[in-house]
């Protein structure tokens, strides 16, 4: 099964009757309400991995989490009449101006403010350096040629344009870390304030597209780095032919988010659709988590009580195994038992070459399968098989470079009728650890195929759609029950988003690896502090799974290969896990949550064996923070984004959470001795603490400023654990002082700013002795999630007096929201 390209494909199977397969009856479930910011679609990995970033879900493309869109497009046809219900026939875009991925660029720069009318055509940069864009940190190594690590630069870019745009639409392509301003011909087009985003699109006025002229055109624009990663670059886009086949779109009714589905329904004329998408994110059954196979589910049903003649159109985009849209890909399709595939890869297959943050896989393949009766497909060019389906018969011209994928399912006359569709990726090989290319974790021992997984996955498809919803229904109901309707709705929607950040893998020695990716944040793999965070959601549903977000940083210390007396921050930039490549080391930060972290694990298991494993690092790790902790030096935590300072109380509730934990860990395996050592000692620095951070009627944000306050989440664990170490009363003056400091959004994460950290909300909020106290501080963030107009998988770092996300989004750390359930699993066991 050689791919080739194809010039023209068709096959038709079978008489277009109703479909036979699977109408399964599912549990009903309370309706989620939220409008999340981004729906989850399919959620495999942290490559593949779409979205829908609008309210209907035909409203805009479906997406990457990092906003590249993956197109996916849906369409009814119901008595020869046209619906379109998932995606939109996406614009086709053409570098006027490249950007630095698209070509080479350069322009004037200079990081010392200049002289008013800098963004003009008149203005005199002869002064200035010539350096080749984009400009930004070592962090941004995939985008930036020009190193900039300052506060502020300032970019002038001469484009030569030879073309008439008259009538044509342009758009403003830009990346930014962080505050941007851009011109346009002396036209202020972007100024974004405080953000962080990459591959923005902005459609350009027709005041800036009138002045775009023949000849020498002047793009200039000015960047604020607020602190670690900097990143600019710019360039235009021209639009292509705008005809569209597929402008009549259904009707959407709802749309509900579940932990493990999504579920939309749409009205198509005389036709009710319901459409399902479905991840079996199952974290006692790895072998399924990690199968890298989500299902699409469609129900049609008559409203008039009459037949409909019904066919369901789908189409894919090669993007789905590109980084770039610009790649050149190949397609080609096949049968393998009762199933129909249509893959589509790379044509350089490069396996493992790229890694850093906005960075999409572009090795293995793509395959979209369903059962192969009633099943008609083509493939190549996308408007021409839209054309061809509307008129009735399926057809693929050829098309140089850009093949679409079409599958249309033919459901005949009916009145209901139902059916599914197979969506997933084959990396081949996922992950680099330590110089050894690993497999994913389905195919560990390298005797399964993708088609297998396919197979499996259709067989179980009945099975697997009952107890998805089955899980859904416990998971709301007990979330609900912990912490109001309001948590469990947010916890419905963190639940994939959590997961599909993280790639599972077995290492050489046979651990169990479970991968963070750092996602718009700097694209680290495995870091410790996503871990921390993130951890609730698997110490509830699995504790192996939080070793597997632990074992790479163990083995780093201990091969010899991380030789400092503290844990590491990360062990590379994903995909590749080489070692640390973060530009910090966070001692105290990363020490203690790996003991922590520990600690909760033997909590679960009743037992601390797998501390017993790790002993002798977890000592070393304790030492430091015994020695270092109380009162920290200047050093990173992970709210590193705030900045570094000194005398850090929170992170010192780190340390001392992590010498008790130890404490802890040391009494079950029986070490007495150690136990009341290092238990003591925590409680000796817990007295020193509270003198050192007491500011009246709350506690400090460092020790020397008094006047200052901040969320002390660290203190948690003091709660869950059970490892009564500093006083009752610091809770429960904090928790009265924090209502008093919420804004509209959510309560800030310290003084300094307004914005915030939701995972860490979640961690305080669970400091309140009482439900009613803990919804105070959720409400807020609900609101935030509902309203806020970045249509982006949950971003962790929002600002509370807008509505408006600071950076970061999609990521694991989300998995914190759990920490309420967690409690509850806890105190039971505790009993």
């Amino acid at each position: 099964m050689n791919i080739m390209r194809q010039k023209l494909t068709m096959l038709l199977l079978g008489a277009a009757s109703v479909l036979s397969s699977c109408s399964t009856q599912i549990e009903r479930h309370e309706k989620n309400e939220l409008r999340a910011p981004a729906y989850p679609l399919v959620t495999i990995d942290p490559y593949t991995s779409a979205w829908s970033f609008t309210d209907n879900l035909y409203d805009g493309s479906v997406k990457h989490w990092t906003g590249k869109d993956f197109p996916l497009i849906g369409v009814a046809k119901v008595d020869g009449q046209l619906y379109r219900f998932l995606g939109m026939e996406e614009l086709e875009l053409r570098p006027l101006v490249k950007t630095s991925e698209q070509g080479t660029w350069t322009g004037k720069y200079t990081i010392e403010k200049p002289a008013d009318g800098w963004q003009n055509a008149d203005f005199d940069d002869s002064a200035w350096k010539e350096g080749e864009g984009a400009f930004g940190t070592k962090e941004n190594e995939t985008a930036a040629k020009t190193q900039w690590g300052e506060e502020f630069i300032w970019v002038r870019r001469v484009a030569d344009i030879q073309e008439d745009l008259t009538g044509k639409n342009v758009y403003l392509e830009y990346s930014h870390d962080d505050d941007v301003i851009i011109y346009i011909n002396g036209i202020k087009v972007v100024d974004t304030g405080n953000a962080c985003k990459k591959h923005v699109q902005v459609k350009l006025s027709d005041e800036v597209i009138a002045s775009l002229k023949k000849g020498d055109n002047l793009i200039a624009a000015y960047c604020n780095n607020r602190g670690a990663n900097g990143l600019l670059d710019f360039g235009l886009l021209v639009e292509l032919d705008d005809s569209r086949y597929f402008g009549q779109t259904a009707t959407q009714k709802s749309v509900d988010v579940q932990p493990m589905q999504t579920y939309y329904t749409f009205t198509c004329g005389p036709v009710d659709l319901d459409l399902t998408f479905t991840a079996p994110m199952f974290m006692d059954n790895l072998d399924l988590m990690s199968r890298p196979v989500n299902y699409i589910s469609y129900e049609v049903a008559s409203n008039d009580g009459k037949k409909h003649e019904v066919e369901i159109y789908f189409e894919v985009s090669p993007q789905w195994a590109l980084d770039l849209p610009h790649q050149e890909s190949v397609a080609d399709s096949f049968t393998e038992g009762d199933l129909l595939f249509l893959r589509t890869g790379s044509r350089n297959q490069e396996i493992l070459k790229k890694k850093g943050d906005d960075v999409r896989i572009d090795w293995g393949h793509f395959y979209l399968a369903a059962e192969k009766e009633n099943s008609t497909y083509a493939i190549g060019d996308g408007k021409k098989m839209r054309k061809s389906f509307t008129e009735n018969k399926l057809e693929a011209p050829s098309s140089e470079g850009y093949d679409k994928l079409a599958l249309v399912r033919s459901l005949g006359e009916t009145n209901k009728a139902s059916g599914h569709l197979l969506i997933g990726y084959d990396d081949i090989y996922s992950i680099q650890y330590f110089g050894e290319n690993l497999r994913p974790y389905w195919n560990r021992t390298g005797n399964e195929t993708i088609v297998s997984q396919f197979q499996k996955a259709e067989k179980e498809y009945d099975t697997q759609m009952k107890n998805c919803a089955a899980f859904d229904k416990k998971l709301m109901q007990e979330a609900t029950e912990a912490g109001g309707r309001k948590y469990a709705e947010l916890c419905a929607l963190a639940y994939r988003q959590a997961l599909a950040a993280h790639k599972l893998v077995e290492a050489p020695n046979g651990d169990l690896v479970f991968l963070s990716k750092e996602n718009f944040s700097n694209g680290s793999i495995g870091t410790v502090d996503l871990t921390y965070p993130g951890a609730p959601l698997l110490l509830l549903y699995n504790p192996e799974l939080v070793k597997a977000t632990m074992n790479h940083i163990f083995y780093y210390s201990e091969s010899g290969k991380w030789t400092k007396p503290f844990a590491a921050h990360d062990v590379g930039t994903y995909p590749m896990a080489n070692g640390q490549t973060y530009g910090g080391d966070m001692p105290i930060e990363e020490s203690g949550n790996m003991v922590v972290l520990a600690a909760a694990i033997a909590a679960m298991e009743g037992n601390a064996e797998y501390a017993k494993k790790h002993w002798e690092t977890l000592t070393t790790w304790t030492d430091y923070l015994v020695e270092y902790g109380l009162d920290p030096e200047n050093q990173l935590c992970t709210d590193d984004f705030a900045g570094h300072f000194a005398h850090n109380a929170n992170l010192s509730i780190k340390a001392i959470m992590g010498i008790a934990s130890y404490g802890y860990l040391a009494d079950m395996l029986g070490k007495k001795d150690v136990a009341e050592k290092y238990t003591q000692k925590a409680k000796d620095m817990a007295v020193e603490w509270e003198k050192m951070a007491n500011d009246g009627d709350h506690y400090r944000l460092t020790f020397d400023k008094p006047g200052t306050w901040s969320q002390k989440y660290n203190l948690v664990w003091d709660k869950l654990l059970n490892l009564q170490v500093f006083p009752a009363k610091i809770a429960e003056t904090e928790i009265p002082y924090y209502l008093t400091k919420q804004n509209k959004y959510g309560l800030p994460l310290d003084n300094r700013e307004t914005y915030t950290k939701t995972d860490w909300i979640m961690w305080t909020a669970t400091l309140a002795n009482d439900k009613a106290t803990f919804e105070k501080f959720i409400d807020p963030v609900y609101l935030f999630m509902n309203e806020t107009p970045n249509r982006v998988p949950m971003s962790d770092w929002v600002f509370t007096d807008a509505p408006n996300q600071r950076g970061f989004q999609a990521r694991s750390v989300v998995g914190g929201y759990f920490i309420k359930m967690l409690e509850g699993k806890l105190n039971n066991s505790n009993k």
